[in-house]
């Protein structure tokens, strides 16, 4: 059972994961983006109070509320200190009623309505990802300033140093402060472009907690909890209620309901032909659908509408055998035509190999087998040993097997493409 600190302190990461970047994105808002560390240690200074007080106090009963207000609280001491100096530029008519001590109070209260609140984390996360910041930049600072992430978590994320994660912060703050970019999300005839960028950093995140590059984990549950809630931020604004915005959320939804049942107890792999269906999340695909469905409206046919569509049926088919690949592969068809992506080709293959058998996938794989920058792909080596296994060429196989180990870094990956080693051997 869980003591009062312990619980004190899953409270509190929780809490300060899901509102932390949104505080910090208010903050931000009053301070400016020239201020962005003022603004973290406003957030840090109210999360240690809580730590400090809850302790003799208890865990309030609206403990966002009393996180919310302290910040609020600090915020008006670091106004009320730097009134009258240059740290904070009050020349904005708005910012402007902060320094009256008739109008402060108010004014403050007016930053922390809920509507503003949402209106200015979504500013932010646009900041981030503004066109001229580098995705990987883009990434490490929605992390590490909007989901709570600790220097050394996101270290962790990228398979980096801390010193190179701090170095990436340093860029992308001085960006913001030379450029005093304003957080705020896009006029209309900017915002589907200036989505689609927040979307692809949104969806790498998630990638990288779904089949993580990280060799101790395949499935980072953190990354994929902040990567669908970034995605309702947006879906919770009229303005950003996109169709791309609800294929993705599709996606992710499809996606999360089988993460339980991908690893073994032992954390083996388990590949999609295998996984128990009983242990899917009913309710996600469910939310799945409703967010497919919602997609569904305008012209506009992204990536993310294909994929989602692709991992429904998967999601929908009551065992492996029922799969409908010949609607996965036109789906992959579409994919290609949008976009040229070594990946998809190689699902494709497998796709192919599925529903056609491994001559037809070998035909089709034999169109890249001279690109060079294929080979490097963990995924073709093993998609190239699979098929081969298939044919027969039991040889060829182990030998692409043993070349798909060399470059990837996850354990599980190794042990399931050894295991492939293992059977070939075991059945001569």
């Amino acid at each position: 059972m869980e003591n009062r600190e312990e619980r004190i302190d899953h409270t509190l990461n929780h809490l300060f994961r899901q509102e932390s970047g949104k505080m910090v994105s208010v903050l931000i808002k009053i301070f400016g983006t020239e201020n962005i560390e003022l603004a973290e240690d406003v957030v840090q200074d109210a999360l240690i109070k809580a730590l400090e007080t809850w302790k003799y106090r208890g865990i309030p009963d609206n403990p966002r509320a009393w996180l919310y207000r302290t910040a609020k609280n600090r915020a008006i001491d670091v106004i009320r200190r730097n009134k009258y100096s240059q740290v904070i530029d009050f020349s904005d008519p708005e910012k402007q009623l902060l320094t009256s001590g008739y109008t402060l109070a108010s004014t403050m209260d007016n930053y922390w309505q809920e509507q503003h609140i949402k209106d200015d984390f979504l500013g932010m996360m646009y900041a981030c990802c503004h066109p001229d910041i580098s995705q990987e930049n883009q990434i490490t600072f929605i992390l590490k300033s909007l989901c709570g992430f600790s220097t050394k978590e996101v270290a962790r994320s990228f398979l980096c140093s801390e010193d190179t994660i701090s170095k990436r912060l340093y860029r992308t703050k001085e960006y913001f402060r030379k450029h005093k970019i304003r957080p705020e999300i896009p006029a209309l005839g900017k915002i589907s472009s200036r989505t689609l960028t927040v979307l692809s950093a949104i969806y790498l995140m998630f990638n990288e907690g779904y089949n993580s590059t990280h060799a101790d984990q395949l499935i980072r549950k953190d990354l994929i909890t902040q990567a669908m809630l970034l995605c309702r931020s947006l879906l919770s604004v009229e303005r950003t209620q996109l169709p791309e915005v609800y294929a993705l959320m599709a996606l992710m939804c499809f996606h999360t309901a089988r993460i339980e049942s991908r690893l073994t107890e032992e954390g083996e792999l388990i590949l999609l032909a295998k996984q128990d269906r009983a242990r899917w999340n009913k309710e996600l695909i469910q939310s799945g659908e409703h967010y497919l469905n919602q997609a569904a409206f305008g012209n506009v046919l992204t990536t993310y509408h294909l994929e989602a569509a692709i991992a429904y049926q998967h999601c929908s088919a009551k065992k492996y055998e029922d799969t409908n690949w010949e609607e996965i592969l036109e789906c992959y068809e579409l994919l290609l035509k949008i976009a040229n992506d070594p990946v998809v080709f190689l699902n494709r293959c497998l796709v192919i190999l599925e529903l056609k058998g491994p001559e037809e996938a070998s035909k089709a794989l034999e169109k890249v087998k001279d690109n060079k920058l294929m080979d490097k792909y963990y995924i073709y080596h093993a998609t190239l040993g699979e098929i081969q296994q298939r044919l027969g060429k039991t040889d060829k196989a182990i030998a692409c097997y043993k070349k798909a180990i060399q470059l990837t870094q996850s354990k599980q990956e190794k042990r399931l493409l050894n295991d492939k080693i293992d059977t070939i051997v075991n059945s001569r």
